[in-house]
């Protein structure tokens, strides 16, 4: 099965980072936050990713390009130049780089890839958040539901930390819980290709013009996640989630 990650975008509310590289190579832990997602699609199994570039492709295709020089060990003979690599890859991945746009928008880059994506159910997610969703257990559900579209709701978590009181005496604070209350589309979504009919040209919107269609048929199911999920939006949350691989708190599968 494969999986479309959105990676197109220009991340203007992070331009602290974004101004010198596309948002799905902004560093958490030491690695592109596409990375992690990867590595999470990975964990469960899924392996082959058809990635929607847009601004600033070159960085995404060069970090893939010299991928396996990034990692592990090499010995070079510089006057030959000859490199010995000493350890293999361990990312069993198969990773398609594909141009959608400068300027498309979520549901253009998404119609813009219908070739890669006609035999059977695929997954789209965007490439610049994380969760510890058990992906698994989402298609498994998708298949039960029988619907063209299923998303991942997910509450978001609140922008600051919170207070339980044993009357005015706290007993325990939160750090940044989930709000307890409303559900958002947190990415992570399963389609059948049947979606391509409700899906248009490079200006559509996937949340607001597909899945708001697709929802008015009734063929949008949602799958309640109650566990993490943090988007990348400000540098405020590029620093939580990098404080959370530094002290080794990161709770979505295969993190470093």
């Amino acid at each position: 099965m494969k999986t479309v990650i959105l990676a197109g975008g220009m991340g203007t509310r992070l331009a602290e980072e974004t101004d010198l590289r596309p948002k799905p190579m902004v560093e958490i832990g030491g690695r592109p936050i596409l990375w992690h997602i990867l590595k999470h699609y990975s964990f469960f199994g899924f392996k082959e990713f058809v990635i929607a570039l847009g601004y600033k492709s070159e960085f995404i295709k060069r970090f893939f390009m010299e991928y396996s020089g990034l990692v592990g060990s090499l010995s070079i003979q510089l006057a030959r130049g000859e490199v010995a690599r000493h350890d293999q890859l361990t990312e069993d991945w198969t990773v398609h780089l594909m141009n959608t746009g400068q300027e498309t928008n979520t549901g253009g880059r998404l119609k813009r890839l219908q070739p890669w994506l006609n035999e059977g159910t695929f997954m789209v997610t965007y490439g610049d958040g994380v969760s510890d969703v058990d992906l698994q257990a989402l298609v498994r559900f998708h298949r039960e539901q029988s619907r063209i579209a299923t998303v991942t709701a997910v509450r978001p978590p609140a922008r600051y930390g919170g207070l339980i009181f044993d009357g005015d005496r706290v007993v325990r604070f939160t750090e940044k819980p989930q709000t307890g209350e409303g559900w958002i589309n947190g990415g992570f979504l399963v389609f059948e290709p049947a979606v391509f009919n409700y899906l248009e040209g490079d200006h559509s919107s996937l949340e607001k013009d597909t899945l708001e269609a697709l929802a008015a048929a009734g063929e949008l199911a949602a799958y309640r996640h109650e566990g993490f999920w943090q988007c990348m939006d400000t540098l405020r949350d590029k620093r939580y989630l990098d404080s959370l691989c530094q002290e080794g708190r990161a709770p979505w599968k295969g993190a470093a």
